[in-house]
C-alpha cells in the first residue's frame, strides 16, 4: 500500500488553470500506475487521466481530452494533472489512485488499490 496526498485545487474562474499534485509515500512510486479521477455531487466517481509506471503512456478522458495533461516525476514521488480552460462542469472533488504497474485497466477505478483523501476544484461560470 502507498499513501496519496493530494493538492493544489482551489475556486477558479472557467477558461482559468489548475494545476493537481499528489505526493505518494510508502512504497517504490515508480512501480505504480497513476491516476486521477474525479467525483460531483450526487454522481459517480469518473476516471479523469491516468498514466503508467513508465511515464511513456496517458490515457484520458474525452471529457478534458486537450484541456488537461497528467504527467509524473519520480524523483520527487508526485504525480500532476494540470488542468487548462475549466469548464463549470469540471467541479468535482479530485482523487489521485494508484495501481500496480502494468495491470492496464486504466480507466477501470476498481483497478485503483490506494486513493487519496481527495481535493476539491470548483469552477464558477
Amino acid at each position: 500500500q502507498v499513501q496519496l496526498v493530494e493538492s493544489g485545487g482551489g475556486l477558479v474562474q472557467a477558461g482559468g488553470s489548475l494545476r493537481l499534485s499528489c505526493a505518494v509515500s510508502g512504497r517504490t512510486f515508480s512501480n505504480y500506475d497513476m491516476g486521477w479521477f474525479r467525483q460531483a455531487p450526487g454522481k459517480e466517481r469518473e476516471f479523469v487521466a491516468a498514466i503508467s509506471w513508465t511515464g511513456t503512456s496517458t490515457f484520458y478522458a474525452d471529457s478534458v481530452k486537450g484541456r488537461c495533461t497528467i504527467s509524473r516525476d519520480d524523483a520527487k514521488n508526485t504525480v500532476y494533472l494540470q488542468m487548462n480552460s475549466l469548464k463549470f462542469e469540471d467541479t468535482a472533488a479530485y482523487y489521485c489512485a494508484a495501481k500496480s504497474g502494468g495491470t492496464a485497466y486504466y480507466r477501470n477505478l476498481r483497478m485503483y488499490k490506494s486513493w487519496g483523501q481527495g481535493t476539491q476544484v470548483t469552477v464558477s461560470s
